[in-house]
């Protein structure tokens, strides 16, 4: 029998099997250093002959060198090669886009829009400012860029009225115009007989849905003059001087012969304010939540409505006030006054902005526009004169009326209205940017009685007239915005959305401080308050800390950083800045020849020896 043979005889003893060296564990942190094989793949174990013939096997190399756990260079994705015949975009469905690439856009539009100065920049302006305005710079434009883009979504367009070759606008009548316009806006023109009650101060709310009337013998009412739906209707039993809407059309003042009144879109009366008494005429600041009251006794009061207050109260010391109107680009109250002048107030001054003198009479009425731009007067001269209130406050034009004017108003569009008598007269101008022309009138119109009160109604082409008769609503084409913004002024707005607004407008609501007559100001740097504050604060600390500190070189390699080496690097310096500062000197001496330069081809003088 044949024995198997014994290990360690005949045939050598078997070798043990290599371990397999025990893999790693790999942290979520860790990048995956070990070559991607069928073995070292993550995941459950596949087949190894589906995985090298769905793989491409990378060459085998002989020397892998051990990669870090952090790369110290950024991984940057390869760019993709530009082709030198790039195909056209095409669509989904294949055809290929006629007009490639953004939508151009004109450039009188973007401007339009753009809202930062860029002719005005800091002087000597740090580099991290400068980042900032840059910044800023891109973003308005971007914003500007898109607003134009989205002006072409505003479909409605200004209206006008125009009239056959030679014909004269001012000669069509009213019932011409409701005749060819549609039932919608032929609608819009009505009268109210109201001779019981007269002569009626009207006011039309921010959106220009509601209207609220009241009579000199105490007959107060509001309603929604589109669906002619009655809000409330009331009488006081006293004489209503002046009547307008609060920020929104629920609440509602009414100035009466004795005190000034609170009262809800329902009739209840909500507040009466003492401290207001004889109060003549009514404005209200929507973006300062101010109501502005003027009185027999001459005094300009500002009432803050959000929290029940009185700002200011200033004596103009002019006698009794029944002139004003406000700017809507500043918020800023005119005051006609009996000796011709027109006074410019705000509740942060004591004392008048500015005082322009108007007439050689007293002023009956005053207008301005919603640029802020002109401002229209009408005296006891006859006179109707528009300033320019860009600074100079000049009179750009004027014209003689037959008989004076006691009423104006500017519409949305720059169109200028005065009331004379039971006339009133409208002119147009050339848009919205320019004044408007006083050579002939664009409408005429005469009424059943005396004109007390005249108001263009916001985003409508309608003029509401308020006379000794009742009130009067008139077509004026091209007088008003076609489009609104929704999310300001939304006549369609529902109670929800309105409760949501007024949050908003509370929370936005401007100081009463930051009236003046120039709000850009407001966003420029205080140059001489800055120097003074800078002056105060060095003679507090006794040294400047803003100040340059000498140059100090910094130690290098041992045997380069002897007293001889620092000193002329120092030098070095110093020689740089001198030149600097000579080099300056230079070109502000060259600037200052030149500008003392006579002019190419003058003949010489005998006094030019004298010249240095």
């Amino acid at each position: 029998m044949e024995r198997a043979p014994k290990p360690g005889r005949d045939v050598p003893p078997k070798k043990d099997k290599p371990q397999a060296k025990r893999k790693k564990p790999r942290r979520y942190w860790e990048e995956d250093t070990a070559p991607t094989t069928a073995r070292a793949s993550p995941g459950p174990p596949r087949n190894k002959k589906r995985n090298q013939e769905l793989r491409p096997q990378r060459p085998k190399t002989t020397h892998n060198l051990k990669k870090s756990r952090i790369s110290k260079k950024p991984q940057v994705p390869k760019k993709l090669r530009k082709r030198k015949n790039p195909e056209p975009q095409r669509s989904l469905s294949g055809a290929q886009d006629p007009f490639p690439g953004p939508a151009p856009v004109p450039v009188e539009v973007v401007q339009k829009f753009c809202r930062i100065d860029k002719s005005k920049k800091l002087p000597h302006s740090k580099s991290k400012t400068r980042n900032r305005l840059q910044v800023a710079e891109a973003e308005e434009k971007e914003t500007s860029v898109k607003a134009a883009l989205s002006e072409l979504l505003l479909a409605e367009e200004p209206g006008f009225l125009e009239g056959e070759d030679g014909e004269d606008t001012a000669k069509i009548l009213q019932a011409d115009i409701v005749e060819a316009v549609d039932i919608a806006s032929a609608a819009k023109h009505f009268d109210l007989n109201l001779r019981q009650f007269g002569p009626y101060r009207l006011n039309y709310s921010r959106t220009g849905r509601h209207l609220a009337f009241g009579g000199r013998r105490g007959h107060v009412a509001a309603l929604d003059w589109v669906t002619k739906r009655l809000m409330c209707e009331i009488n006081v039993m006293e004489a209503v001087r002046d009547i307008r809407f609060l920020h929104s059309e629920p609440l509602l003042a009414v100035a009466q012969n004795r005190w000034l009144h609170i009262y809800d879109n329902q009739g209840i009366e909500l507040h009466c304010i003492r401290r207001c008494d004889r109060v003549t005429r009514l404005e209200f600041l929507p973006f300062h939540f101010l109501l502005a009251t003027a009185s027999e006794t001459g005094f300009l009061t500002y009432l803050d409505v959000s929290v029940g207050k009185i700002v200011a109260a200033l004596n103009a010391r002019a006698g009794r006030l029944d002139v004003m109107t406000q700017n809507p680009y500043n918020a800023v109250i005119h005051l006609g006054h009996s000796n011709g002048t027109v006074s410019l107030w705000s509740p942060a001054m004591k004392e008048p902005l500015a005082k322009i003198l108007c007439h050689r009479g007293g002023v009956r009425a005053v207008a301005v526009d919603s640029t802020g731009t002109y401002m229209a007067t009408s005296g006891l001269d006859h006179q109707l004169k528009i300033f320019d209130l860009r600074g100079t406050f000049q009179p750009m034009s004027a014209r003689t009326l037959p008989q004076g004017a006691g009423h104006l108003a500017f519409s949305q569009r720059g169109l200028l209205v005065a009331g004379m008598g039971d006339v009133v007269n409208i002119w147009a101008g050339q848009g919205k940017a320019g004044p408007p022309s006083l050579a002939q009138p664009y409408l005429t119109h005469r009424l059943s009685g005396p004109v007390h009160g005249l108001q263009f109604c916001p985003f409508e082409d309608v003029l509401g007239v308020g006379h000794s008769g009742g009130i009067t609503s008139m077509l004026v084409p091209g007088a008003a915005e076609p489009n609104f913004d929704g999310l300001e002024s939304n006549p369609y707005r529902s109670r929800k959305q309105r409760q949501e607004w007024e949050v908003k407008a509370l929370l936005e609501k401007v100081p009463a401080e930051l009236i003046c007559l120039d709000p850009r100001a407001l966003a420029e740097v205080d140059v001489i308050s800055l120097e003074q504050e800078k002056k105060e604060r060095i003679e507090r600390l006794g040294y400047d800390p803003e100040a340059k500190t000498p140059f100090q070189p910094k130690p290098k390699q041992k045997g380069r950083s002897s007293t001889a080496s620092r000193v002329k690097r120092k030098r070095k310096v110093m020689d740089e800045e001198h030149r600097d500062k000579v080099r300056q000197s230079l070109e502000q001496q060259q600037q200052h020849k030149q500008k003392k330069a006579k002019p190419s081809g003058a003949w010489p003088s005998a006094l030019d020896r004298f010249v240095r």
